[in-house]
């Protein structure tokens, strides 16, 4: 077979065209990083990039997400914290109260710090959370979610909690409701009371406590004093009716245990007085409580004839009211601190996917800069070689020779 010298030239010419675009090509991909540039050069790895980088977008929006509810509750226990130093400090004061050595003078001086501790608890429930809305704001509130009103503190936020979407748990918000107008009344089994609109006695009745969980019955009781010749004697009614303990002997301080449940009278009952003990419910709001231990201190005189009983009971039944508060604002402290290291495993988990989402992107569409340095160096060599070869070829013409 004869080749001619257009064949030899045209073969040559397209072996280093051939060999130029391919040097240029891999120089493109060393220069860029990336080995796709089009889809037609690997439309498999490009899809399997597009779909990582799409991950990496939904990983960032999430990562995003647990950003912002960690910064919501980071300030919620924080808030939370400053809310129990200050029931604390409330606590010391109700304590103090109950000294009987105190003035008047002396009991205004408390009832004012205790107004500022309110205020205190207040400003806390109205915390922003440095934008436009408030930790403890529910499911959203444009304004202040509490309210002082004549009545007491109402809410007039939505109950509930603002969470991200997605397909965990990311609250930015906690339920204010909750929180403060919401707390387990009494010792959280029940609720210990004196029938303050009638009682004529110096009696009052201590928080109390369960003496035995497998006895308790849910149900409502009346403690009832009465006197039997020179001896006072009291009957516990269960739900309106007399139980077994009828017409026992009543001694101060001595302690009365009905149906698992420990309590203890102390001082002087008179005729017909009454004491209750109902079950608790979360009804308990700690602006009311302070509301009713404020008014009992400043509205009761030392020459009252029962002022030193309705004191000690008002000291007593605000210590276990705010006792009550500050074991409800620990809980929800910790919860607060349980969705930070829920958070917290949340973000590693989503880094890790990310990494992953990146790892799968670079291997489809990055290129191996030591194997693109090598197959560059040979292909410059190949192309001078090529080049080398067509200088032969256009020297071996028929007009080349005839010279």
């Amino acid at each position: 077979m004869r080749m001619s010298s257009f064949d030899r030239f045209s073969t040559s010419v397209d072996s280093l065209q051939r060999r130029q675009q391919e040097l240029s090509r891999t120089q493109e991909q060393m220069t860029s990083g990336k080995r796709i540039d089009l889809p037609s050069d690997d439309p498999a790895a490009l899809a399997r990039a597009e779909r990582a980088y799409a991950s990496q977008q939904r990983i960032g929006t999430q990562q995003r997400s647990i950003d912002a509810s960690r910064t919501a509750m980071t300030l919620a226990e924080s808030t939370l914290g400053q809310a129990n130093d200050v029931l604390q400090a409330a606590r010391e004061m109700v304590v103090s109260a109950g000294n009987g050595t105190y003035t008047q003078v002396e009991r205004q001086s408390q009832v004012a710090e205790l107004r500022n501790y309110r205020e205190q608890l207040l400003g806390l429930a109205n915390q922003s959370d440095g934008g436009s809305g408030f930790i403890f704001g529910g499911q959203g509130a444009t304004s202040a979610p509490f309210l002082d009103q004549p009545g007491g503190v109402v809410s007039v936020n939505t109950a509930g909690q603002l969470q991200l979407s997605g397909s965990e748990v990311m609250p930015t918000t906690l339920d204010g409701r909750q929180v403060w107008l919401a707390v387990p009344s009494g010792n959280g089994v029940f609720v210990t009371a004196p029938d303050a609109d009638n009682n004529t006695g110096t009696g009052w009745i201590t928080p109390g406590s369960v003496a035995n969980p497998a006895a308790l019955t849910g149900s409502s009781y009346e403690i009832v004093f009465s006197s039997v010749g020179d001896e006072t004697v009291y009957t516990v009614m269960r739900d309106g009716t007399p139980t077994t303990l009828t017409d026992q002997p009543y001694r101060s301080g001595g302690a009365i245990e009905i149906d698992g449940q420990s309590v203890t009278i102390n001082g002087d009952p008179a005729e017909g007085d009454r004491f209750t003990l109902d079950p608790s419910t979360r009804s308990l709001d700690i602006f009311e409580a302070l509301d009713r231990l404020i008014g009992a201190l400043g509205g009761t005189r030392d020459s009252d004839e029962t002022g030193g009983a309705k004191i000690m009971q008002a000291v007593n039944s605000g210590l276990r009211d705010v006792d009550a508060v500050i074991r409800h604002v620990q809980a929800t402290r910790a919860q607060a601190g349980a969705m930070l290291t829920r958070l917290d495993a949340m973000d590693e988990r989503a880094a890790d996917r990310k990494l992953a989402a990146v790892t799968v992107q670079s291997d489809a569409e990055d290129v191996d800069m030591v194997e693109s340095i090598s197959a560059f160096q040979s292909q410059q060599t190949g192309y001078q070689a090529a080049l080398q070869s067509y200088a032969s070829v256009q020297r071996m013409s028929l007009f080349d020779y005839l010279k």
